[in-house]
């Protein structure tokens, strides 16, 4: 059995790009030390694994961010998925926006599901946190 010592499982529920993009750093830098990263997508938050880019708002400052050498969306994202993050799409969240799956993205390997496979993909000693 594995023990794990860390690692995040990251609620999105807002659709603003701050929000979604400090969940992809969070989520990434876990997975660059090798800490395993949940990232649950649900709500407003729903709309950062649709597009490219995703309608979330203040899109904008993906731009500056990119200009200042600060990791920008796609990169983060590309890192989470190139590093083994666990990526779930809330089947509730989808139900209550009247979002379709073929709306999302492609190339994220996510799973539709709901909370209790957040929980059970939560294991001890990770952190959750909520943006």
């Amino acid at each position: 059995m594995t023990t794990h010592t860390g690692g995040v499982s990251v609620i999105l529920r807002s659709g603003d790009y701050e929000s979604a993009h400090y969940a992809l750093a969070l989520a990434s830098a876990a997975l660059a030390v090798n800490k395993p990263a949940v990232l649950f997508f649900t709500m407003g938050g729903i709309r950062a694994v649709m597009g490219p880019p995703p309608p979330v708002d203040d899109w904008e400052r993906d731009a500056e961010n990119k200009a200042r050498g600060v990791g920008d969306f796609e990169t983060l994202l590309e890192a989470c998925v190139e590093l083994g993050a666990r990526f779930i799409v809330c089947e509730m969240g989808l139900r209550s926006l009247g979002i379709e799956a073929p709306s999302l993205r492609r190339d994220i390997p996510f799973t539709i599901a709901g909370i209790v496979t957040l929980l059970e993909e939560t294991k001890p000693g990770m952190h959750l946190v909520t943006l």
